[in-house]
Order: structure tokens, then sequence, then C-alpha cells
């Protein structure tokens, strides 16, 4: 039985990392090592749960965990980080295609978003979850979720004023 729960549980992990670490990335605002810790401690808890969610939805119950905790993270005032006195040459751009530089873009404008309306938008708009997913995610009432959605939206078209406008 513990061999079969592990086998599901790698087969989910092998299936869904790849997209779970760039919802994570996307959550600590384009860190892709605090992605990393954070992916790794949702995987962690998933597998305490794996009895429970692995019939259900564990990608959801992923997603949720994420969201928390990157909301906590975003809290804290020090990860563990140094400054120096001198930045290290930045790294040469090759030529990149338009696709990477918008999302690039995006990334980083995401990163200027309080942690649950970035949360709020990632799971609403790249996760496309409903509203009441996104609120069982971040642990709020549908208003709140809704809230923090549309400010975040709003932010992200002051911080993006020549985006294309949508098409009709």
């Amino acid at each position: 039985m513990g061999q079969l729960r592990a086998d599901e549980f790698d087969r989910f992990v092998a299936a869904r990392w790849s997209a779970l670490l760039h919802l994570a990335r996307l959550l600590t605002g384009g860190d892709r090592h605090r992605a990393e810790d954070l992916l790794q401690e949702a995987l962690v808890k998933l597998w305490f749960a794996w009895p429970k969610v692995a019939g259900q939805a564990p990608e959801a119950y992923v997603r949720r965990v994420l969201a928390r905790a990157a909301a906590r993270s975003a809290r804290r005032r020090w990860w563990g980080e140094h400054p120096v006195d001198q930045l290290p040459d930045p790294p040469e751009v090759a030529d990149e295609t338009a696709t990477v530089d918008e999302r690039t873009r995006l990334e980083a404008m995401l990163a200027l978003l309080p942690a649950r309306q970035r949360a709020a938008v990632v799971l609403r708009y790249y996760q496309d979850l409903p509203e009441g997913q996104v609120a069982q995610a971040l642990g709020c009432p549908v208003g709140t979720a809704r809230s923090l959605t549309a400010r975040g939206v709003a932010r992200l078209r002051q911080l993006l004023p020549e985006a294309v406008e949508p098409v009709e």
C-alpha cells in the first residue's frame, strides 16, 4: 500500500512539476529560487495529505498551499539575502522572441503587486480558476477575492500602459 501511494505521488509530481513551478514563480514575483522552495514546501504538505486528496483534486490542494505560502512568505521581511557593495555584471541579452520579452515584462509587473493581489490575479487569469475557487485557495470570501483580482488588474493596467488593446 505504501509503494502504491509513493508511485501515484511520483507520477503526479512528474506530470505537474513544470506547471506548478511556473505557478509558484508567478506567485513569488519571478524569483525562481523562492518559487522552488515554495513548491517544495507545498509538495511536502501534499505528501502527508496524499491519502485524503489523491482521489479528489491534488492540484487544487497544491494551488491553495502555494497561494497561502506565497502570501505568508511575502509578509516576511528577510529571506536570507545579503546586500553587496557592487552588483555583478548583467548577463548578455540574446535575441529573444517577443513572447518571452512580454512574459518577462509581465512577471516583473506582477512582482510589483502585493502578494494577495498577485495570487488572486495569477489564480484567476493564469490558472483560469473561477472566482469561487480563487477565494477558496486564498481562504477569503468571494467578494474579497473579486476585489483583490480587480485591484490587481487595475494596477497592472497602470503599470503596462502601452499594452495591446483587447480584441473585440
